[in-house]
């Protein structure tokens, strides 16, 4: 099994089940806006040195229902400046939707074998996970390329404000099965 290329690659920040976003994000802390003060209190309360070990490029990675709780959007802003992925068995829907729309990366995989400070390269262009402490490869399902476009740039926001959607018309699943 060889490294695959391109891609990110970060230390895992490893969390267990049912992480809600109270916990990503106390919520006393919801008065801040901006994700650089946020980030300053992201997994205060469960991991105290979370803030100030964490490296810029780092990865969580967590197991099933990652970001359950409420619909704040202060969960995954906490983590984008930080963090470069969030991996998880499963993500509560909203979390999901919010952190696409503020351009971090979220991913399914089995998580399992992916341990606390294991070194992950993650290969969206490719679909791949390869835990260089483990010397194991998971593969992942690349995003659609809307998705994608939203990621690359920083956001539904920015997406929009772009014009990517208006300059080429991007094909969504959905489309290609209306009758009409």
């Amino acid at each position: 099994m060889t490294r695959p290329k391109g891609g990110m690659t970060g230390r895992a920040w490893k969390f267990g089940d049912n992480v809600d976003t109270d916990a990503i994000i106390p919520g006393k802390y919801l008065v801040l806006n901006s994700s650089q003060d946020l980030a300053k209190h992201a997994f205060e309360n469960v991991r105290p040195n979370f803030a100030h070990q964490v490296i810029n490029g780092d990865i969580v990675v967590a197991g099933e229902n990652f970001g359950c709780g409420s619909s704040r959007e202060h969960a995954p802003l906490a983590l984008r400046d930080n963090v470069s992925i969030v991996i998880a068995r499963s993500f509560a829907r909203i979390f999901f939707r919010n952190a696409i729309n503020i351009g971090l990366p979220v991913i399914e995989c089995d998580t399992t074998e992916i341990e606390d400070g294991d070194i992950l390269h993650v290969d969206l262009e490719n679909g791949s996970i390869y835990d260089e402490t483990r010397k194991k490869e998971y593969a992942i399902t690349p995003f659609p390329p809307f998705i994608k476009n939203i990621i690359e740039a920083g956001g539904l926001v920015e997406y929009v404000k772009s014009g990517t959607q208006l300059k080429k018309r991007e094909p969504r699943e959905t489309e290609t099965d209306l009758p009409w």
